[in-house]
């Protein structure tokens, strides 16, 4: 199982960035995806999930209206991160789901990729 990401980096508040993580089509064709992190001294936590299909997804509430996620045809998930916060640093970590539906608890997380460190300076 690999899952591949990438884009995280050093911004300024109120910038963007846009995360991608590439997964093998096997275990990730019907499986949902997202994406969560975890900042210093921190619990690690749900961000943005995405169906198996692509058309459902769901927000943690503190990235609502800020950060979208989709994938393409190809089991690619992308997250675009705009009006960054510097509460939203931490180590992002891309995820597959052990079902269809994308899942919002690392309980119901199947394959874990490597985090990649998003840093929000004020």
């Amino acid at each position: 199982v690999q899952l591949q990401a990438s884009g995280g980096g050093l911004v300024q508040a109120g910038g963007s960035l846009r995360l991608s993580c590439a997964a093998s089509r096997r275990t990730s064709s019907n499986n949902g995806m997202g994406w969560f992190r975890q900042g210093l001294g921190k619990e690690r936590e749900f961000v943005a999930g995405v169906n198996w299909r692509g058309g459902i997804t769901n927000y943690a509430d503190s990235v609502k209206g800020r950060f979208t996620i989709s994938r393409d045809a190809k089991n690619t998930v992308f997250l675009q991160m705009d009006s960054l916060k510097p509460e939203d640093t931490a180590v992002y970590y891309c995820a597959v789901s052990r079902g269809s539906v994308s899942a919002s608890s690392p309980d119901g997380i199947a394959y874990w990729g490597r985090g990649t460190l998003v840093t929000v300076s004020s």
